[in-house]
């Protein structure tokens, strides 16, 4: 049985899921999708326009006449994870059309594998198309293909990403997102309630919203409104949702919000989380990044630390419920031991629910690489530790005390000695943690949302059983 590492990285998109059926004749395109989820999101566009032109797609290179490779650059260690899964592709394909985050730089890749067929920039669609068409032509069947496009999904059947905005306004000195995907481009609001309206009647039990910026969502479009039913919805984060909470009930349908600035008017979104009756869960996922307003301000990100600790509480006044996850960055230029400390002790007073940690790296093109009195390598590893150590200590306690209590879980998995891996509404899929069942499970299916009662817990996972 595995359990939650505390390590996991958010920028890392989840294991795509392949529908291996293919017909004679039908042409073949593998894809590698690395990333966060966005870029998963990115990847299923792709890959639902290549099938309604009938090209099927492979879980590996062997099979396919073409491999596309969506890379991630938000790091120095993503771009050389992104160019080691080229470099694979090449060796065990031979035809790899590279696109994604990464593709921003074509010169970077090429310089590294000039073999490449073609690079694209982040969600440049019809370029990869175009590539595709041009190394593997298509050769649809038009009784069975050229139909209108269904979506392509690279997750389980039982959760979706929403994507509701590309790009992002902001200008902090570590990241260089808004240099490859541009400023905040908002989706309208009817035409993401359409395809969360479908994702639900497919079946999908888990929404998740994701964007570079959700609390700037509608910013860039002005608040636009548009009809949904028989209403006006603003193209707001609050009013959206609002209209995806009604989506479904709480015991069958979840809504998960992430990369949540803690933005004023955040607090308009808890009273909706609190309301159990709609869909929408009472979590939250911040990008806090630190504690310190010295280290805030030199990242170029909202100082106000004390105020956020103020905005928290007043949050678990109005939904005690609330569950609150986040990414921090230790080893920051210029961060001084008292630095850190002051984050520790923002950290234990916040008692955030779950938490990851990056040690700082260079990004090529950040502004932050420009600061003085970078933190040594083995300064890093020692606060990531202590700083991961104080997390898993608040971790073990709050999941200490859900034992015995009873709560609603989601299946995402059973293995073959019928142990059920599932998630509470405390836990995004990939980079929180699980509750495991380990008994009883004949009667589950992945995607069950069923009930059950806390009986053990460790530092990130919970065990339970199936409540009677």
């Amino acid at each position: 049985m595995s359990t939650n590492p505390p390590n996991l990285r958010p920028d890392l998109a989840p294991k795509a899921i392949f529908d291996p059926s293919k017909r004679d004749g039908q042409p073949t395109i593998g894809m590698v999708s690395l990333g966060c989820p966005k870029a998963l999101v990115d990847s299923e566009r792709i890959l639902t326009r290549l099938r309604a032109e009938g090209y099927q797609m492979s879980a590996d290179y062997t099979g396919a006449d073409a491999v596309i490779v969506n890379t991630c650059g938000f790091l120095d260690s993503a771009k050389a994870e992104s160019l080691e899964a080229i470099g694979e592709a090449l060796q065990e394909n031979g035809k790899v059309i590279v696109t994604g985050c990464l593709g921003a730089e074509p010169d970077y890749i090429t310089g590294v594998h000039p073999k490449v067929l073609a690079v694209t920039g982040p969600h440049q669609y019809e370029q990869v198309l175009d590539a595709v068409h041009k190394a593997v032509p298509p050769s649809p069947n038009p009784f069975v293909d050229l139909l209108p496009a269904q979506s392509v999904s690279l997750t389980p059947r039982h959760f979706s990403y929403l994507k509701i905005s590309e790009g992002c306004n902001h200008a902090c000195k570590f990241c260089i997102i808004p240099d490859m995907r541009g400023k905040l481009q908002s989706r309208p609001v009817h035409g993401i309630l359409r395809e969360a309206e479908k994702l639900v009647e497919a079946g999908v039990k888990e929404l998740l919203v994701i964007s570079q910026d959700t609390s700037a969502y509608g910013l860039d479009r002005r608040y636009s409104t548009h009809p949904w039913k028989d209403r006006e919805v603003r193209s707001h984060i609050t009013d959206l949702t609002r209209e995806l909470g009604q989506l479904g009930a709480a015991d069958d349908l979840w809504v998960r919000l992430h990369y949540v600035y803690p933005y004023p008017h955040v607090r308009d979104l808890i009273p909706i989380m609190a309301d159990t009756s709609n869909a929408i869960l009472p979590y939250l996922d911040i990008p806090f990044q630190h504690g310190h307003p010295d280290v805030l301000k030199r990242m170029a990100r909202p100082a106000a630390s004390a105020k956020v600790l103020d905005e928290i509480a007043a949050w678990r006044t109005d939904c005690p419920d609330i569950t609150l996850r986040s990414t921090f960055i230790v080893g920051y230029p210029g961060e001084t031991e008292a630095e850190f400390d002051y984050m520790l002790d923002w950290l234990k007073e916040a008692n955030l629910d779950r938490v990851g940690c990056f040690k700082y790296e260079n990004v090529a093109g950040a502004r932050s690489n420009a600061l003085p009195d970078h933190v040594a390598e083995e300064v890093k590893q020692e606060r990531w530790d202590r700083f991961m150590e104080a997390s898993q200590a608040i971790s073990e306690a709050k999941l200490a005390a859900k034992v015995g209590q009873t709560i609603q879980v989601i299946v995402d998995d059973i293995d073959e000695d019928g142990i059920a891996t599932c998630r509470t509404k405390a836990d995004a899929p990939e980079i929180d943690g699980n509750l495991f069942i380990d008994e009883g499970t004949q009667a589950l299916s992945v995607g069950d949302l069923v009930t059950v009662e806390v009986d053990e817990a460790g530092e990130y996972d919970l065990w339970g059983c199936i409540s009677k």
